[in-house]
């Protein structure tokens, strides 16, 4: 899942700057983002690629074994 970040002008004319949300791609994206600022107008879109590194889960058998290995 890539993220979009977002900068935009609210209905009462405040300009938001990077609001970052999760999207299988820009439109889904977008509707999130509506869904939180209705009748907004989008000023920038940009992707932002996700790491995967943060995204890989850890086990703690893993850890201990590891640590175990090394100790």
């Amino acid at each position: 899942m890539q993220k979009y970040d977002f900068s935009l002008k609210t209905r009462d004319g405040q300009k938001v700057e990077s609001i970052l949300i999760a999207g299988r791609d820009q439109p889904d994206a977008e509707r999130k983002l509506h869904q939180m600022y209705r009748n907004c107008v989008v000023t920038r879109c940009e992707v932002r690629q996700s790491d995967d590194k943060y995204c890989q889960a850890v086990f703690i058998e893993d850890v201990l074994t590891l640590i175990a290995k090394y100790h």
